[in-house]
């Protein structure tokens, strides 16, 4: 690598006297000079335009045009990835000598006296350490690039790509520090700007909070809430294998869907029991580990049933409309058994390959919701219709009154191999 020196001094008779030595050592050096009248009167000693951390050293004048170099010398240092300073002083200075290695020069040079021998040693043990600060600095630099998600910088995770991004949060692929293997990081704007954001901030603490203690097979883990900036993020559990989604172009074998519809009522069961709503139920929460066992994640939406309304307001409406219940899509009063429906529109899709109820616009689909009748099954499928029937009925009184009831159904009609 070139070797490239800063000299900040006045005597342009010195600075050549300076460069000979230099370049005694290092023929193809690169010496720049600074002088007094590379300067403005009150401007800053080393001119707009000259980036100090392109040179491996910087020899500075104790007084470089009537400035205190002593004082420069702690601004500079204070710079990161500033080079290491060797101080230029007269005979009869040593107390500033000491003074300036003090407020961190490399070493001194004494202006009427160059031991050549001394000098060369001096330069060489500035530029090793150069090279070693940049090269913790570069590493510094890349390890906060990689941990930075959006505008957030978050320490102990490593960016592998974005995988979503919506108006309350963005969701990224990372690798963790604390967990072993790929993880899922949800950030969310902390500081909001409307209420409608304050409300949303308020449901997302909730989701950690109320899922993070429930331990289940078919629940997604998560492993940590944080803070960065001004930005709280989520830590939880990464899904290579994708989404039930991506299974549903056309209908799943009988068994296949009826042991998936088993394992998210297992998990529906779970949460009802400590009194959570999901709220979100789709395929698209609906997520695969290794072993192909199903997992329900999203719980942006969930609810304590025992919180009053004040938390997502009068009339508002959360949910996806092809998955939602009549209740939840006029915004009414909602239980377990709006989450069972939503379960329900999933099973009829898994068996069908379709949906039951489809329109041009949302509003239309809530309609067939709460108006339109169910779509009969024929054939080898009719054999569900009673089930469907008790999932997707339009009054909740009609439907299995919980998960524990769905469970107990599927239990009596197609028994557990």
């Amino acid at each position: 690598m070139k070797v490239r020196i800063l000299i900040i001094d006045d005597d342009p008779q010195y600075h050549k006297l300076l460069a000979r030595h230099i370049k005694s050592e290092w023929a193809d050096a690169e010496v720049r000079s600074i002088r007094k009248t590379d300067q403005s009167a009150d401007g800053p000693l080393i001119p707009e335009g000259v980036n100090a951390s392109d040179y491996n050293a910087v020899l500075l004048d104790r007084a470089p045009s009537g400035k205190d170099g002593l004082k420069s010398l702690r601004e500079f240092k204070r710079r990161p990835g500033f080079p290491p300073v060797i101080f230029i002083i007269d005979r009869g200075n040593e107390l500033l000598a000491v003074e300036a290695v003090k407020a961190g020069a490399e070493d001194y040079l004494l202006r009427e006296e160059i031991n050549h021998d001394r000098f060369i040693a001096s330069l060489r043990s500035a530029i090793r350490k150069h090279k070693r600060t940049s090269a913790l600095l570069s590493r510094r630099q890349a390890l906060d690039e990689a941990c930075r998600f959006g505008a957030v910088k978050i320490r102990g995770h490593r960016f592998i790509r974005e995988l979503g991004s919506g108006g309350i949060s963005s969701v990224y692929l990372a690798e963790g520090d604390k967990v072993k293997g790929l993880v899922v990081l949800k950030v969310f704007r902390l500081v909001p700007e409307i209420l409608e954001a304050q409300n949303s901030f308020d449901r997302f603490i909730q989701e950690y909070e109320l899922i993070s203690r429930i331990e289940h097979p078919n629940i997604v883990r998560i492993f940590d809430l944080g803070v960065a900036d001004d930005h709280v993020y989520i830590t939880m559990e990464y899904f290579k294998e994708g989404s039930l989604r991506a299974e549903m172009n056309q209908a799943l074998p009988a068994a296949t869907a009826l042991d998936y519809l088993r394992q998210i009522a297992d998990a529906l069961m779970a949460i009802h029991d400590v009194g959570i709503l999901h709220r979100d139920l789709k395929p698209a929460n609906v997520m695969f580990r290794e072993d192909r066992s199903i997992v329900l994640i999203d719980f942006g939406l969930a609810k304590q049933m025992t919180l009053d309304q004040e938390i997502t307001g009068s009339g508002e409406i959360f949910g996806t409309p092809y998955y939602m219940s009549p209740e939840q899509g006029h915004a009414g009063q909602v239980d377990e058994r709006s989450d069972i429906y939503s379960v329900g529109v999933m099973a009829f899709e898994m068996l069908s390959g379709e949906k039951p109820f489809t329109a041009d616009t949302p509003m239309a689909v809530i309609y067939k919701h709460s108006n339109t009748p169910l779509p009969r099954l024929g054939g080898a499928l009719a054999e569900f219709q009673e089930l469907l029937d008790k999932m997707l009925a339009k009054d909740p009184h009609d439907r299995f009154q919980s998960a524990e009831e769905l469970l107990a159904y599927l239990d009596s009609q197609w028994p557990r191999r």
